[in-house]
């Protein structure tokens, strides 16, 4: 009996010192161990995607001196690899292994797939990162066991399905980025404390935009067909209030009954301010009677810019003016078509554009001039409702309405975030306007050649790559979309930038409608040496004009700055005419020279500017081909960043989060 209560109460005691002699066993030289795990599902990964890893030594012990990879505690804690040619499925066995990892970026590549299951153990996962990639299915469910994630941008991908709303359980969320997939459906009711940036757009979304969204601004979810705030009110959202009832209304301002009487002080100032609100209101109809009458006065024929304080009457009645043919806007109501003959008040809205607003409101809104170019005068046009857009009145345009239609559709067609989306059109044999979205920064040529002597902000050196990489994006889609399609026209008033810098490629296939006037001089300086036509520009020459562009922004040059007092020499033939050697002191926008640890990256750029405008058009590359090196010299620039980090790293003896 004795003995058997000895073994029962033994049984516990045993138990706890064997898990104490396992647990010494496998973890008292638990780091080692757990950087050689680190070190062999980094190895896994390496073999599964190739790319930039091929550069990691397997015969070094420690992993934490390879490309990307950072280290603490003798622990892997962030690898980031963007832009580093990786290619392939994540298999599982490799990153999920990683437990100890708080960022993880892998943005700029080509892996696809989805995420494996084994996710789920990087519990300390803070930021994952990746975007522009080619992730496919539905959002992957482990995502919503990351509870630690702080930031998350899957934008850029070909994700489909909704938009879960087990989002919820990532309450810590600051970022969550979806835009550029294929998400349909509703948004859920998202209840995330701590979002402050959020992002749908160019989806396939409908219905409503929940009330705890609202309050973000409307570049969260365009190109979708979402309504309410930050959009346009949802059907039903506008309906007026009820009147109040007769006996609440009897009792305001009267402090008592409906039976009280009116003193004669009282009856007498209601008739003196009855009065005086009469006469403002003549005085009012007078002046804007006036007003009118010197704004017909004005001619229709466009002329030099106007000062700034004549610019938006100016701008108005130039939208205004375009309504020659059509009935007055108080004749008949305006209405929006989808597409038909164009004839009489119509607007004719392309791709996925919701059509939440007509003619009349264009007609009405208050409108300045942004600017004046060769196929037209480009308004920023304030609609009543608080949208902005852009609309550019088209000028010696000489097309049959049937092939204006097409070719309008065309372009509307083009969906592409590094292409300026066009909204709406407009036709009758007097006037055609186009109706894009408002791209808020202004073109690359006014940021680059702006006045210097001002608080303008210098370009730096990631900035402008970015921008080429994006504006090569936007070209190359342009190229692929269709069988010899090609822009036309480029040069850096057409890139336009958003508050981010992001590139954005504007009049593409404009120079095709019709009887469109030779460029100027500064127009000329992009043009390739075979366009005869700039109605019949190829590909090819399109590439050249990009190279051109490249040049700009890498010299900080206009294609056609007077050099040593030569006028006209454009900008190809003085960047050869400089030795290479002597490019960083001489050709480089001055603004560069500080970033002496990307010169190599400068060259680059340049070199393939010039390859870009060669004499002939066959030794040109393609767009894709442009597209490739150029991510090819991002990814060097990310590599030599990310190497400067580390050395700051390792000198500082801190860990210095960056972003992603």
């Amino acid at each position: 009996m004795a003995s058997r209560h000895y073994s029962m109460g033994s049984l516990p005691l045993l138990r706890i010192l064997l898990f104490f002699f396992f647990s010494f066993s496998l973890f008292g030289d638990g780091a080692p161990d757990d950087l050689a795990s680190d070190r062999a599902a980094l190895l896994a990964f390496r073999a599964a995607v190739s790319g930039v890893t091929r550069r990691w030594n397997a015969s070094e012990t420690s992993p934490c001196g390879w490309y990307g990879v950072s280290c603490s505690s003798n622990r892997v804690i962030e690898l980031r690899l963007p832009g580093s040619y990786l290619l392939g499925r994540v298999p599982p066995g490799t990153l999920g292994n990683l437990t100890a990892l708080v960022t993880l970026s892998l943005r700029y590549n080509l892996l696809t797939g989805t995420l494996p299951p084994d996710f789920a153990s990087l519990a300390a996962l803070r930021s994952l990162h990746l975007q522009n990639n080619r992730f496919s299915g539905e959002i992957p469910p482990v995502v919503f066991a990351l509870r630690q994630l702080v930031r998350l941008n899957l934008g850029g991908n070909s994700f489909d399905g909704g938009v879960p709303m087990a989002f919820n359980n990532l309450t810590g969320l600051t970022m969550l980025l979806l835009d550029r997939n294929r998400l349909s459906g509703e948004i859920p009711l998202l209840r995330l404390p701590r979002l402050n940036q959020f992002n749908v757009s160019f989806n396939q979304l409908n219905g409503s935009i929940p009330a705890s969204l609202s309050g973000l601004p409307a570049s969260s979810f365009v190109r979708n067909s979402l309504c309410g705030r930050p959009l346009v009110p949802c059907p039903g959202e506008l309906s007026l209030s009820p009147a109040p009832s007769p006996s609440r209304s009897s009792n305001n301002g009267l402090g008592g009954g409906g039976s009280k009487k009116l003193s004669a002080g009282a009856i007498a100032g209601i008739a003196i301010g009855a009065a005086v609100g009469f006469l403002i209101v003549l005085l009012l109809l007078v002046l804007c009677c006036r007003k009118r009458e010197r704004g017909e006065a004005v001619p229709k024929a466009e002329g030099n810019l106007q000062p700034e304080a004549e610019m938006a009457l100016r701008g108005k009645r130039d939208i205004a003016d375009t309504a020659a043919g059509p009935p007055p806007v108080a004749a008949a109501p305006a209405s929006v078509s989808g597409g038909g003959s164009g004839a009489g008040r119509k607007l004719v809205f392309t791709g996925k554009v919701q059509r939440i607003y007509d003619l009349e409101n264009l007609l009405r809104a208050s409108a300045e001039v942004l600017g004046r170019g060769t196929t037209g005068t480009t308004y920023k046009a304030m609609l009543e409702m608080g949208m902005v857009v852009a609309v550019k009145r088209l000028r010696d345009v000489i097309l049959p309405e049937k092939e204006f239609h097409e070719k309008m559709d065309a372009i509307g067609a083009m969906d592409h975030p590094n292409l300026v989306t066009l909204q709406a059109y407009y036709y009758s044999k007097e006037e055609k306007l186009l109706v894009y979205e408002v791209v808020p920064n202004g073109s690359l040529s006014s940021t680059l050649h702006g006045n210097k002597m001002t608080s303008r902000t210098p370009l730096d050196w990631e900035t402008r790559l970015g921008i080429a990489l994006g504006a090569a994006r936007g070209i190359e889609f342009i190229h692929l979309k269709g069988s010899g399609v090609s822009h036309g026209n480029i040069k850096s008033s057409n890139i336009i930038l958003t508050k981010s810098y992001e590139a954005r490629v504007s009049d593409f296939g404009l120079s095709s409608l019709g009887s469109v006037p030779m460029p100027n001089q500064r127009a000329a300086g992009y043009r390739a040496p075979e366009v005869t036509d700039v109605r019949k520009v190829s590909q090819k020459a399109d590439v050249y004009s990009f190279g051109v562009l490249l040049m700009e922004l890498v010299t900080g040059k206009p294609p056609t700055q007077a050099i040593h007092n030569e006028d006209g020499v454009d900008l190809p033939r003085w960047v050869l005419s400089v030795n290479r050697e002597e490019w960083s002191s001489e050709v480089f926008d001055l603004e560069l020279l500080r970033y002496q640890n990307d010169e190599e990256e400068m060259v680059q750029l340049l070199q393939l500017a010039i390859d870009c405008a060669a004499q002939f058009p066959d030794s040109r590359p393609s767009m894709s081909e442009v597209v490739a090196r150029v991510e090819a010299i991002c990814s060097s620039s990310c590599m030599r960043n990310q190497q400067q980090d580390s050395t700051d790293f390792n000198g500082a003896g801190a860990i210095i989060p960056n972003g992603d």
